[in-house]
């Protein structure tokens, strides 16, 4: 890993694929391992590391109060002066919604590496062990500050904003589709990274245990506004739609958002299409009707992440207009040139 590095990077350990071993008697995979196993397993020497098991689960599992464990259990381990970075290692089924948790939030020069496996820790040929290796490097990196919280997954490094889980088995999980990698971790732990872009200033830190309610609805051919209403009759104060192409539902969809929206509840268009952006293009229902009805554009945010903000964004109780102001900002962040200012 090179020269013996001044200072030490956190663990948090919270489960996911690269802590799970086959439950013979369950026949299923479940998160087993404590974080000094998860380490021991990359088997480091010149980098010292303090471990947290900060909890035990599958991603699947994990609600929103949990992501904000994680981000407090990062300030914690920041509060030290001689932690370098934070790396948490997290299930890849929901880890772009807690990283993108934490980026929001994130308030310390310092970075925050997130990472996991495709394979569990038992399998015949892990990559568990590689990713914390490059995960660890990377947070000692003076070229990973200022960044906000990356994710580094079998050599590449992406910043989170429009970072997604790509691959089902695939070693390479994540990508961004519309930004590409910003960098890589070679075998040796060699990082190499873009120039860092300008980052926005941190949200505030939404209270634990706030009843906020925020759903996706997904439109297709022939969906009426069912699911919207049954999110809102169980007492959703946002929605995030999953659209068609540039962000596109139906009349009875627009509809069902204009009345929403009328009573004080936050709609986001997103969209089921893997690249590019949400714009309000076509009329008679379209994305045009839509932006019209007030619902906001996400820009290259996909669904998972513009809940995540959506959610933080109520949960701070803002007034509908800044939430709007936010979505229009961070939607662009990822790197849509012709998106909204």
């Amino acid at each position: 890993m090179g020269t013996t590095t001044t200072g030490q990077v956190t663990l948090l350990a919270t489960g996911g694929t690269i802590a799970s071993r086959t439950d013979s008697t369950a026949g299923a995979t479940v998160a087993a391992d404590a974080g000094s196993a998860v380490l021991a397993s990359a088997g480091l020497s010149d980098i010292a590391v303090e471990v947290v098991d900060l909890m035990q689960k599958g991603s699947y599992l994990l609600t929103f109060d949990d992501m904000l464990t994680v981000r407090r259990a990062i300030q914690a381990a920041l509060a030290s002066t001689t932690t370098l970075g934070v790396v948490v290692t997290h299930g890849t089924d929901t880890m772009e919604e807690t990283a993108y948790l934490v980026d929001l939030l994130h308030d310390d020069p310092r970075p925050v590496v997130f990472t996991g496996a495709q394979n569990a820790a038992d399998s015949t040929d892990p990559d568990g062990p590689s990713n914390l290796r490059a995960a660890i490097a990377l947070a000692v990196s003076p070229d990973a500050r200022g960044r906000g919280a990356l994710i580094v997954f079998d050599g590449e490094v992406h910043t989170v904003p429009g970072t997604r889980k790509t691959q089902t088995t695939r070693l390479r999980a994540f990508g961004n589709p519309d930004r590409g990698a910003v960098g890589s971790v070679s075998t040796a732990g060699v990082t190499a990274l873009e120039p860092a872009p300008a980052r926005l200033a941190p949200l505030g830190t939404p209270p634990s245990g706030a009843s906020t309610r925020v759903d996706i609805v997904a439109c297709y051919p022939g969906a009426d506004a069912a699911l919207f209403s049954a999110a809102l009759a169980a007492g959703a104060r946002g929605i995030v739609l999953e659209a068609t192409g540039l962000g596109n539902a139906n009349a009875e969809l627009c509809e069902a958002v204009r009345g929403a929206v009328r009573d004080g509840v936050v709609v986001i268009t997103s969209t089921r299409v893997h690249a590019g952006p949400v714009r309000g293009v076509y009329g008679a229902g379209g994305g045009r009707t839509l932006e019209d009805a007030g619902a906001i554009p996400s820009g290259l945010l996909r669904p998972s992440q513009a809940r995540t903000l959506l959610h933080a964004l109520l949960a701070l109780e803002l007034p509908p207009e800044d939430i709007a102001h936010h979505v229009l900002r961070r939607g662009r962040l990822t790197g849509d040139p012709s998106g909204p200012p």
